[in-house]
């Protein structure tokens, strides 16, 4: 009976040493965090590649959004910072279908609600994945340089002109709240 035991718990042992070894490995493999925001190059709704290095001296609101959300109506407000700041903030729009299925469309399909529904005129992207395994590289690097990772649809991110993350605001904080617009109103 005791070297049934005894198996067990080595048995155990070994699996658990084996989950993260793996774990590490996979991490390891990701790489470490490294570069600037201007390094990175990300494709818009209509394919083509946009080099976040021409928003370079722009603040820039980093937002994951989704077309089935509760939050969906900040589509209108993001929309309204981008009229009015649009001198100083550039508003990026990351689609993302991370949290309950929220963002289950197509390019296209995204592109047309958002235009249909909010008018959004501010730049967006062709979707990517905001958190987990299959975390997109730029939500890495903002989640390593603000110590926060989305915690659901319309979270935001916002980076200054010299391409730092200087403020994370979870979803309940609107667009156009005085937190957002004091920083990029200097």
């Amino acid at each position: 009976m005791r070297l049934i035991k005894v198996t067990a718990w080595i048995a155990v042992t070994m699996g658990l040493v084996a989950f993260f070894s793996s774990k590490l490995l996979s991490a390891k493999k990701r790489g470490p965090v490294e570069g600037s925001i201007y390094d990175f190059k990300m494709r818009a709704l209509d394919g083509e590649e946009i080099d976040l290095a021409r928003y370079k001296g722009k603040y820039m609101l980093i937002v994951n959004t989704a077309s089935k959300c509760g939050y969906t109506p900040q589509y209108a407000d993001l929309e309204k910072l981008h009229e009015q700041f649009g001198d100083k903030v550039v508003v990026l729009g990351f689609p993302a279908n991370n949290f309950l299925w929220q963002e289950p469309g197509s390019s296209s399909d995204i592109a047309a609600f958002c235009q249909k529904n909010y008018g959004v005129k501010f730049q967006m992207f062709e979707k990517i994945s905001v958190k987990g395994r299959d975390q997109h590289p730029l939500y890495r690097w903002l989640q390593a340089r603000s110590g926060h990772a989305p915690s659901w649809n319309f979270c935001k991110y916002l980076i200054d002109r010299d391409g730092n993350v200087v403020s994370f605001f979870p979803s309940k904080v609107n667009p156009l709240d005085e937190q957002i617009v004091s920083k990029i109103s200097i």
